[in-house]
């Protein structure tokens, strides 16, 4: 029996969990926290195809996690309000912009045909699709694009997790060594240890002597009450230019977010500034919203490195331990595969070159 214990519960920690729960020999624990996690705070996208990152590492990993994520969603029978191929709505403001990404689009297709339909979408035909927009849009909609909610998605996981054996301890671990884990005045050995605690690997992993550069993002967004149309439920996602992501997820209920503050540290209150401009950026959408609309917020912190790029796999010159942090806005979608990724090195040796930078990068 191979001994495993996981360090956060978010969508890294949640999906490695399920998966090395269905080998019956492992026994795994996971710690978690949850004080502040990204995941639980949010509500994403799952689109990348039509990112113009310029970094070809991360958008092989987007792609990847993108087709990962279905799978997963199918495997484990995961209901709609949880993970949903709704469509997404790309927009541009030019012609000539739009025409670009249309171009786009269609490249990435030839190796990415999980995109599904793409089609050019008038202001009209996305009024249609979407009701509640009122703004002036010419977009791309992309039939592959998935809408997901994190907080029920690590639910679910962990859910199977304990279902398969896996112990879930939901208080704050620190590390020891490369092998003990301290709770309170409790210690245990482990045979392989992950540790996935977003901005928090920082600090957990300091007693070792390794400095991790990454570093906390705030994100915070708003839920709105919106009128109820019929079909609103399976409406697109909508990426407006220069907006925030606007994002009906039925039943008269509609998402803005997020923000990206990187000087916040690891504050969870939510601002009135947040407010502001969040509110502002969905008017802009549907001139029809009041901020009587409220209906709740939400507050996480991700984690970022100095180039944007997530890294994961064994800790620099000790194997026992595996990492993965920095995933930023994009968790929700490179997540899933970074953790089956992960998981692999358990039984093998595998080079994730094509996705990542060497991991020593962010380590010192």
């Amino acid at each position: 029996m191979k001994e495993i214990a996981i360090i956060g519960g978010g969508i890294v920690g949640a999906t490695a969990a399920y998966l090395l729960s269905k080998d019956e020999k492992n026994s795994v624990t996971l710690y978690d926290s949850a004080d502040g996690q990204a995941t639980k705070a949010a509500a994403g996208i799952i689109s990348p195809w039509l990112s113009k990152r310029r970094n070809k590492q991360w958008y092989a990993l987007a792609k990847d996690g993108a087709t990962y994520i279905a799978k997963l969603a199918k495997e484990t029978h995961m209901d709609s309000k949880t993970y949903l191929q709704s469509g997404t709505i790309v927009t541009r403001k030019e012609t000539a912009a739009l025409n670009e990404l249309e171009d786009l689009a269609n490249k990435r297709k030839l190796t990415a045909p999980e995109m599904g339909t793409i089609q050019r979408v008038t202001a009209q035909e996305i009024q249609k699709r979407l009701p509640l927009v009122t703004a002036d849009l010419q977009g791309i909609f992309i039939s592959g694009g998935a809408r997901i909610d994190g907080n029920r998605f690590v639910k679910h996981l962990l859910r199977l997790s304990e279902q398969n054996g896996v112990q879930i301890i939901r208080q704050k671990a620190e590390l020891l060594n490369n092998q003990t884990i301290q709770v309170g005045k409790d210690t245990r050995q482990f045979d392989t240890i992950i540790v996935c605690a977003g901005a928090g690997i920082k600090k957990l992993l300091a007693p070792l002597g390794y400095e991790v550069h990454v570093h906390p993002q705030k994100g915070q967004l708003i839920e709105l009450q919106v009128p109820h149309y019929q079909d609103d439920v399976l409406a697109p996602v909508l990426m407006p230019e220069s907006e925030k992501d606007f994002m009906p997820i039925g039943a008269g209920r509609l998402i803005i977010g997020a923000t990206h503050e990187n000087d916040a540290g690891f504050d969870l209150k939510f601002t009135q500034e947040a407010l502001e401009d969040l509110f502002e950026s969905a008017k802009r959408i549907d001139n029809r919203l009041s901020k009587d609309d409220l209906i709740a917020t939400r507050v996480g912190t991700r984690a970022f490195t100095d180039d944007f790029s997530p890294f994961f796999g064994q800790l620099p010159n000790d194997p026992r331990i595996l990492v993965a942090s920095g995933l930023g806005s994009s968790g929700l979608t490179t997540g899933p595969l970074i953790a089956n990724l992960m998981v692999s090195l358990l039984s093998t040796t595998n080079d994730f070159s094509n996705y990542q930078k060497r991991i020593s990068t962010y380590f010192s």
